[in-house]
């Protein structure tokens, strides 16, 4: 099997989980880099304690940093 054939199941595994666990359509998951679709699978599995977590005012901050729109 070449690279190329195993890349391309193992996408297509990871955005089916993505699609089906976390609801994202395509374009969410190929937008998402390697490292944010693994901490969101990490916390789906409920692997990040509340001490990994964010606060209300973390949150609050971030979503001043970054606007979606």
């Amino acid at each position: 099997m070449s690279a190329g054939t195993r890349f391309a199941g193992r996408a297509a595994r990871l955005a089916g989980i993505a699609g089906w666990l976390l609801g994202w359509q395509p374009d969410e998951f190929w937008r998402a880099t390697p490292a944010e679709l693994a901490a969101v699978l990490k916390a789906a599995r409920g692997e990040d304690g509340p001490e990994t977590g964010v606060d209300g005012r973390d949150l609050e901050r971030l979503l001043a940093m970054m606007p979606d729109r």
